[in-house]
């Protein structure tokens, strides 16, 4: 019998925030899958950003291939995912929550259904609920928290469930919030997006259970993604004054590249880095008074432990309806988030580990070890070639991530000796690339002499950037290679060669 696989996601999680491994914060359901399953701590992302990472998780490929690039970019609909795949192969295949496959603008030329207006023409979602890249079945929404971009499946959920005022708690100009609301959210927790997931997905579970189907879901949850926001009580779960003040190592960024530095001048310029038109995520100050920080952190738990409650509703239909043993439950992030680290906030052009690293958990029993943990390294666009693999299905060669089913099968210690991870901007503004081994972490730049070079092992924090250290030249000159290297690895060559000429 092929094994059914759930695909649970949130999103901008910092890998340290399970309850497990850090006892601020309370995870317990999140916890009962690092109990059964085994924890990868060095699971990276491809792109620490929404759309390429997500992209690459169903496409096995890396973002410079697949061409959703950045955020604003749109996957092309004519590359084969993995939901394609497996619906060859008798799978049910969907996808409920954040998609973020497609920008919220459209032109002629590359529409987009995740665009507004069409976003919130509610009649449009009545009626659409795929096929949508490789899932015969989406039911969908793009806002974080109270963010004006509500709409699709979700708000005509609210209706069905008799919240005809929901415009009440969402922001202008499609509510009547603002986005000077912030920490408490008014929206009732049996409204909240939470609460819909995991509803839509135990029921879609529990159909192709009855159909005898084997299944590949994923509930993508859109939290704790900023804006730090959530419903009564998760709000005051966590006294902002009893968990500890993240901040920098002093003087660590005279060492950086200037947009680091700039990140912390109260006004600064990063005009010369916008010469496209499009801001990039993460350059602005990042500045912010000590109560904030505390309290935004607080809140960012508290999002997260309510996520975790509904994760739990998930985990238990999948014990009630009896189809936990055949089922491979992969718990995950998008990307990271920084709330304090190295003085910084949210997302941007940063590559540490707390932007690149997430959260992985999996859980297949009998198969994967229960209670274990593991240092072998991960990459989101490893996922769907593993996936393929555990099904007994072949890989597809235009996939270039790495098959991990023997590591997760605890047949081979790892897959990889390194990760790559991308974040493309416009070479006028911020290109970089970085290459990460078991020790040591290097980042470079399109057309620019600065870079990073971190020991990871002497300093887990990343506070001093040893790029320029004349005794680390002859290991930078090293690492860089191993990056071409590595680069030249991950060319996808999916086309055979049939003849000598």
């Amino acid at each position: 019998m092929k094994p059914n696989i759930l695909l649970i996601t949130s999103d901008q999680q910092h890998w340290d925030t399970i309850g497990a491994f850090n006892d601020e914060i309370s995870t317990p359901n999140i916890d009962r899958l690092v109990k059964e399953g085994t924890t990868f701590k060095r699971a990276y992302c491809p792109n620490p950003t929404c759309t390429p990472t997500r992209a690459s998780i169903i496409t096995g490929m890396y973002p410079s291939q697949h061409g959703a690039w950045t955020l604003g970019t749109k996957l092309s609909e004519d590359i084969r995912t993995v939901g394609d795949e497996m619906q060859e192969t008798g799978y049910r295949t969907a996808l409920i929550g954040k998609a973020h496959f497609q920008p919220t603008a459209s032109t002629d030329e590359y529409e987009s259904i995740e665009s507004m207006p069409l976003l919130q023409d509610q009649e449009y979602w009545k009626k659409f609920t795929g096929p949508y890249y490789g899932f015969e079945r989406v039911e969908m929404l793009r806002n974080h928290a109270h963010e004006h971009l509500v709409g699709q499946h979700y708000v005509n959920w609210l209706e069905e469930k008799k919240c005809t005022n929901w415009r009440d708690y969402f922001a202008a100009p499609t509510g009547k919030m603002t986005y000077e609301d912030k920490y408490k959210w008014k929206l009732p927790e049996k409204y909240h997006y939470n609460s819909w997931i995991a509803e839509r997905t135990n029921s879609l579970m529990e159909t192709y259970q009855q159909n005898g189907e084997p299944f590949f879901i994923w509930a993508s949850f859109p939290d704790p993604h900023p804006p730090y926001l959530v419903s009564e009580p998760w709000d005051e779960m966590y006294d902002p004054e009893r968990l500890k003040y993240l901040e920098g190592e002093r003087g660590e960024h005279e060492h950086n590249p200037e947009h680091f530095q700039l990140t912390q001048d109260e006004d600064p310029d990063f005009s010369k880095y916008k010469e496209s038109g499009y801001a990039v995520h993460g350059l602005h100050s990042h500045k912010l008074d000590v109560a904030k920080i505390r309290k935004n952190k607080a809140v960012y738990y508290g999002m997260i432990s309510f996520m975790d409650k509904y994760v739990g509703r998930i985990l238990d239909q999948l014990e009630k309806i009896g189809i936990a043993e055949n089922t491979i439950v992969i718990f995950t992030s998008d990307h990271g988030h920084l709330f304090g680290q190295h003085d910084m906030h949210y997302k941007g052009p940063f590559h540490y580990e707390d932007l690149l690293k997430v959260p992985f958990v999996i859980r297949y029993p009998g198969e994967v070890p229960a209670g274990s943990s593991s240092d072998a390294m991960q990459s989101l666009v490893d996922l769907a070639p593993t996936l393929l693999e555990l099904i007994g299905e072949e890989i597809p060669d235009r996939m270039t991530g790495e098959s991990q089913t023997k590591v997760w099968l605890n047949q081979v210690e790892s897959a990889r000796d390194h990760v790559i991870c991308e974040n493309h901007h416009e070479p006028s503004s911020v290109h970089l690339k970085t290459y990460v081994n078991e020790r040591y972490k290097i980042t470079v730049y399109y057309n620019q002499i600065y870079g990073e070079l971190f020991d990871l092992k002497k300093d887990p924090g990343e506070y001093y950037n040893l790029w320029n250290v004349q005794e680390y030249a002859e290991l930078k000159q090293e690492l860089l290679l191993k990056l071409v290297w590595a680069e030249l690895g991950k060319e996808p060559m999916w086309m055979p060669r049939i003849s000598g000429a």
